[in-house]
């Protein structure tokens, strides 16, 4: 089988639930670069074996380690995922079209994301079509932020696909760890950014985060697994704008 001439970039820290599954999905590339940020189980074990390029380094923000990651690649088309995605085989087929016919305006390529959770296909709460931008042209753009990474134009146009990258999330466990980890880096690019701490903030972002993802966004129709997502949803914004209060009470010396 020819391989695509695509580099994938993926960022991970102990991630050896997820790795083997999301490399096996892009086994089709030409290119896979894994950077770690010390990961202390088997993470970049499995990631070596399957014959990705590893490279561990110091942790810079999701932006500036997939930026690392683009700059290391050999090819012109970048793909980008996380650790707990995967790659359809008819996804696989479009990239390796897109690749071999690019278009001379568009160098950037959104997809819809499939959100799985405990096995379920989740298409409420805002989770569908959750489009992304993963597949660019290196020269054509960089990555910037911190916490929610962006992929920056400075040329061209983002062209939007239907095909869709899988995107797993394992029980409620892993989801309230997500929720206690981006929580804490957003509340420190908030504090970075000068944002000003209120007592209501907490209050009304969470509970309207939480009211747009089960009502508007239809998570009731999911039972359990759209309340959860729901609640999770408006906390981990009521924990953010918790967390920034706090920082801002340490820098007053209140703590």
């Amino acid at each position: 089988m020819n391989k695509v001439p695509v580099s994938v970039v993926i960022i991970t820290k102990n991630e050896e639930k997820n790795i083997e599954r999301c490399l096996k999905s892009v086994s089709f590339a030409e290119e896979v670069i894994v950077i770690d940020s010390g990961s202390t189980d088997r993470t970049v074990e499995i990631a070596k074996a399957l014959g990705a390029k590893v490279f561990v380094e110091e942790w810079k923000g999701f932006g500036l380690q997939k930026q690392s990651g683009v700059e290391k690649a050999k090819n012109r088309w970048v793909l980008n995922i996380d650790a707990d995605e995967r790659i359809p085989e008819e996804t696989a087929g479009v990239i390796a079209e897109v690749i071999k016919n690019p278009s001379s305006e568009v160098t950037a390529y959104s997809f819809c994301r499939k959100n799985i959770f405990r096995g379920r296909w989740i298409r409420g709460c805002g989770w569908w079509p959750d489009r992304v931008v993963r597949l660019f042209d290196k020269s054509a753009g960089h990555f910037e932020g911190e916490v929610h990474e962006k992929w920056v134009l400075k040329k061209g146009r983002v062209g939007h696909l239907s095909a869709v990258i899988e995107h797993y999330h394992r029980d409620f466990t892993n989801i309230l760890q997500k929720v206690n980890t981006y929580s804490t880096l957003s509340a420190r690019e908030l504090y970075r950014r000068g944002i000003k701490p209120a007592w209501w903030k907490p209050f009304f972002h969470g509970g309207w985060r939480f009211f747009y993802s089960y009502v508007i966004k239809k998570g009731f129709l999911y039972g359990m697994d759209g309340f959860v997502i729901s609640l999770c949803n408006g906390l981990g914004t009521f924990f953010k704008y918790v967390k920034l209060w706090e920082l801002s009470e340490i820098a007053r010396g209140k703590k």
